[in-house]
């Protein structure tokens, strides 16, 4: 095999062009590695402002749904006290809703509130025991209306009573 011989200009101008071809080669790379860092830092941008929407409506959601047990909780101790006051007068609760736990004040002190509506079926003294009961039993409730119905004596209905009442819890 025989080698090329060139001048020492020739040399140096062929190590010239290989440096300027390596050098631009490198060039070419830099700046692809320096686009793709812009874009992945745009990227980073996007995601952690998505991230912190995400985290924010996770907490809010968090917040609501304690929120929503917090109030089943109350609505719950609410709903057995009712239906412990019916079972003690023999009456039977027919049907019962509740409304969202609401906050209040009276007298500068922080409370909750709910109303109950519900229907209750026995007999007439145990309804008239029953609304009093729950007025006078029930120490965190406040009966606010009721009507009992006494249907004909020649029917075969039972007398019935539709309450409605507020329930207030301390907020502390």
């Amino acid at each position: 095999m025989k080698f090329i011989k060139l001048s020492k200009t020739s040399w140096l101008i062929l190590s010239t062009g290989i440096f300027v071809v390596v050098l631009a080669g490198l060039g070419i790379t830099r700046s692809q590695q320096i686009q793709e860092q812009g874009k992945l830092e745009d990227e980073l941008i996007i995601s952690q402002k998505s991230l912190e929407k995400s985290q924010i409506t996770d907490l809010a959601q968090n917040l609501e749904a304690r929120k929503r047990l917090d109030q089943t909780v109350v609505s719950v101790d609410v709903t057995d006290e009712f239906f412990s006051i019916a079972k003690y007068c023999d009456v039977v609760v027919m049907n019962m809703n509740t409304t969202p736990i609401h906050p209040n004040t009276y007298e500068g002190i922080g409370l909750s509130a709910t109303e109950l509506n519900a229907t209750a079926e026995g007999g007439l003294t145990e309804l008239v025991n029953f609304v009093m009961s729950l007025n006078n039993d029930f120490t965190t409730g406040l009966v606010k209306s009721f009507q009992i119905n006494i249907p004909p004596s020649s029917s075969n209905e039972t007398p019935s009573a539709s309450v409605q009442m507020i329930v207030y819890s301390y907020e502390g």
